[in-house]
């Protein structure tokens, strides 16, 4: 099968188009329900501190069950409704029982994540990085999606993609081990002590931990030289979106913006041209 995709290129292409598709459906699972499913824990868990009698045992409510439904009519999802974009565009967007409207927001996920996963698979070619590239890229449009929704980056998906990314280039996979460690403990030591420095000079939390680890996995992931990189980018799209939503949607200026999409956001071009790109900012300044 290997040498089937390298042999015919537009197989592997297509292969991974298919699967980030499929991946992106079962994406919208995870952003609609990990955060009710880790809102559930923190409860329990605090009624067990508190010593409050346990809730009523609710149905099975994980990744797995219950199985898709409307949620407004409760119309279970059957297979050829389930499709990856096609469904959507076939039902006109509604549901086929109550007609009620599904969000556009299921095929754009879809789309998203087949598109990005087309990304790193022509960057790296048939390689170990494209399918590590990919993993880490569908974790991130998920965390993107979690954050603007709740403003949460959840422990249980930067925790492991914290390891992962430090394990991973114990064969220098992305870059070499000591960079990976200097990385991860710099990425999260940099956004720790702007947050610790804007709360002494006004009192208010600037951006949440989550913030913090997102960066560290991108320095376990890509070293320490790509840090710079990505909070310049971060910052300057974090920057450009704050304005437009200000000026186009009115949106109050008191309202906190999650930060963790543009740091995906410039992760990923790290992960993709990151060496290109400070190449070319040191070439134009001189340095390099």
């Amino acid at each position: 099968m290997l040498a089937l995709l390298q042999q015919i290129p537009a197989l592997f292409y297509g292969a991974v188009l298919v699967l980030g598709l499929l991946v992106g459906s079962f994406l919208n699972v995870v952003i609609h329900r990990l955060p009710v499913m880790l809102e559930r824990r923190w409860r329990q868990e605090c009624r067990e501190f508190l010593g409050i009698p346990e809730e009523p045992v609710r149905e099975r409510f994980d990744l797995a069950q219950p199985s898709s439904h409307c949620l407004h009519c409760g119309h279970r999802i059957r297979p050829w409704e389930n499709i990856p974009l096609l469904s959507w565009l076939w039902l006109r967007g509604r549901c086929s029982r109550c007609q009620a409207p599904i969000s556009v927001r299921y095929p754009l996920i879809e789309g998203l994540t087949a598109l990005l996963s087309l990304a790193v698979a022509w960057r790296f070619g048939l390689s170990p990085q494209t399918a590590w590239g990919l993993l880490l890229t569908w974790n991130l449009v998920a965390l993107s999606a979690i954050d603007i929704d709740h403003q949460l980056l959840p422990d249980v998906m930067t925790l492991p993609l914290l390891w992962l990314g430090l394990l991973l280039n114990v064969a220098s996979t992305f870059t070499d081990l000591e960079s990976a460690v200097v990385g991860a403990a710099a990425g999260y030591l940099v956004l720790w002590s702007v947050y610790q420095g804007f709360r002494l000079l006004t009192g208010k939390e600037g951006m949440g931990y989550g913030d913090f680890k997102l960066l560290a996995v991108f320095g376990a992931w890509l070293g320490w030289q790509m840090l710079p990189l990505i909070i310049l980018l971060s910052s300057l799209v974090g920057a450009v979106a704050g304005i437009a939503m200000i000026l186009l949607q009115g949106r109050d200026r008191s309202l906190p913006i999650p930060f963790g999409p543009y740091l995906a956001v410039a992760g990923w071009i790290a992960l993709l041209w990151g060496r290109e790109l400070t190449d070319a900012y040191l070439h134009l300044t001189g340095i390099g």
